[in-house]
Order: structure tokens, then C-alpha cells, then sequence
């Protein structure tokens, strides 16, 4: 059976409908890019599937398990966006990527030597070794990013969310980001990202799924970048970059071009149940 598993999912906010009867299957050790504009339920979908959202109808299932079981056995893990994270808050880089330990360390949460051991392989593997003992809020966009990959690596998740993690990074943070990632799905996990750079999702994804408050299209990555299937993603035509209705430039578009450095996207709508 599929590891990400979400069967006809609506999601209101009042008289807002944020998904209308979505269903999804993401397959272990593959990549799935989920593509739309800002407002097409991206950020709704993640907190869904992670249990954070309780969805009007339908259901999701992670790894034959409801979403709060499969967190409280750490199977999954989430990097969010930037906006949503208090980067003022006193912890160092370490202290984030040992949160991934948590489940393991029983109710003390004192860290054992194997605890330490994968903090600081995978701190190695984002290339953050040097700043482990920096304040999160000190570094920048990308790597910000990259500790909250590290997290996931760290707490050994089986299925890993990431939303928008290109979003306001560097080009080297963003090579090491798809690079693990794809290491990640090779050692057959299941990675499901959110992004808005097309021009990377070839070298990042197996297969995406077109979102618009339900999804649109799943499958081959050349396939989804096909001009229809995204001017029925985005409204606009997807060759020439025209904006529809009047709207502003670049306001809900794909990026086909590389992302700016340390630049955070605008907040989304959710509606969250409880903490992550």
C-alpha cells in the first residue's frame, strides 16, 4: 500500500473551501513535487496529512496509520515554512536537529550517546557542522532550511514534508537540499515537496501532483510541465509568464527562474488543531 495515503479530503476555513475532495497517493522511494500557486491549498494539504489540520471529510493514513499515531512513532517528519518558525526563540542549531530525537528518548528526553551520534551526522550531511552551536535565528534563509532537513535525517523519518524548502535560499543550499533528498527517496523513504521552481523539479522529483484546491494531475514530471496542464494550475499561459484577470506580476506564478537569497514567501491561510 501507498506510505502517503489521502482519500477525498475537504478542508473548509468558514466559507472558505481550501481543498475540495483531494485524494493522493505518494509511493515510497520516490520524490512527488506538489505544484500550485500561492492559495491552492499547498500548505493546507501538509498540515492535513501531519495531523495538524482536521480535514471536513475523508481521510489520510500514513503508513496504514492515522496521522497523530504515525507522529507519535516518528515516522514522519516536516520541514515547514519560514514564517511559521519563532527564530528568536533561544536554541541552537543542535538543539533543533535533537528534536528529531525526541521520540526515542523516553519522557526524560536526555540524550543518549546514539542521540548525539545521528545529531551530528546529519548536521554533517547539511553541511551545518560548523554552525551547530549558533542560534537558529542566526542563520540564513538556506540554511535555516537546511537544519530542519537535518531534523528529519536526524529523527529518521520514513516520510518527510517539506513546504517550500527553496523558498528565500542560496544556490548552494538549495543543490545540497535536492541532493539529500534524492539520497533520502534512493534509500527508499517517501519525500513529498512543495515548490514553486519548476525549472528545478526535473532534477528533483520522480513524479508531481497540479494542485488546485484538489489535484488536478499526478504523474511523470514532463508531463505536468506541459503548458496546459499548467495553465490549468496556475490560470495564466505557463510559456509566456502573462498574468490573468488583471492580477499582479509575480504574484501567484511559477518560478521558472532560480530563487532569490534569504526572501520569505507570504504567509499562507491554515488552520491549525494542534502544535506540530
Amino acid at each position: 500500500m501507498p506510505t502517503i495515503q489521502v482519500d477525498d479530503v475537504v478542508v473548509r476555513y468558514g466559507e472558505v473551501l481550501a481543498l475540495d475532495g483531494v485524494s493522493l497517493r505518494v509511493r515510497p522511494g520516490r520524490v512527488t513535487g506538489l505544484i500550485g500557486m500561492n492559495g491552492s491549498g499547498k500548505s493546507t494539504l501538509f498540515k492535513t496529512v501531519m495531523g495538524m489540520v482536521r480535514p471536513d471529510r475523508g481521510r489520510v493514513l500514513l503508513d496504514g496509520a492515522e496521522p497523530a499515531a504515525a507522529r507519535r512513532r516518528g515516522l514522519v517528519g516536516y520541514v515547514p515554512q519560514s514564517e511559521e518558525v519563532d527564530w528568536a526563540f533561544p536554541v541552537s542549531v543542535r538543539d533543533v536537529v535533537m528534536m528529531g530525537r525526541y521520540g526515542r528518548q523516553g519522557l526524560t528526553r536526555r540524550p543518549r550517546p546514539a542521540d548525539h551520534a545521528a545529531v551530528a551526522d546529519a548536521l554533517g550531511r547539511v553541511e551545518l557542522a560548523d554552525y551547530a552551536d549558533r542560534q537558529i535565528g542566526q542563520l540564513s534563509g538556506g540554511q535555516r532550511k537546511r537544519a530542519f532537513v537535518a531534523r528529519g535525517i536526524a529523527q529518521d523519518a520514513r516520510m518527510l514534508l517539506l513546504d517550500e524548502p527553496f523558498a528565500g535560499v542560496d544556490k548552494r543550499s538549495e543543490a545540497t537540499i535536492v541532493r539529500l533528498l534524492r539520497e533520502l527517496a534512493d534509500d527508499g523513504r517517501t519525500v513529498l515537496v512543495s515548490t514553486h521552481d519548476l525549472h528545478a523539479l526535473p532534477r528533483l522529483a520522480d513524479e508531481a501532483a497540479l494542485l488546485l484546491r484538489r489535484v488536478l494531475f499526478h504523474g511523470e514530471v514532463s508531463e505536468a510541465l506541459r503548458p496546459e496542464n499548467l495553465a490549468r494550475t496556475f490560470g495564466l499561459d505557463a510559456v509566456d509568464g502573462s498574468v490573468p484577470d488583471g492580477g499582479e506580476s509575480g504574484a501567484d506564478q511559477p518560478d521558472v527562474g532560480g530563487p532569490a537569497d534569504d526572501v520569505l514567501p507570504d504567509a499562507p491561510a491554515s488552520r491549525e488543531e494542534e502544535s506540530a
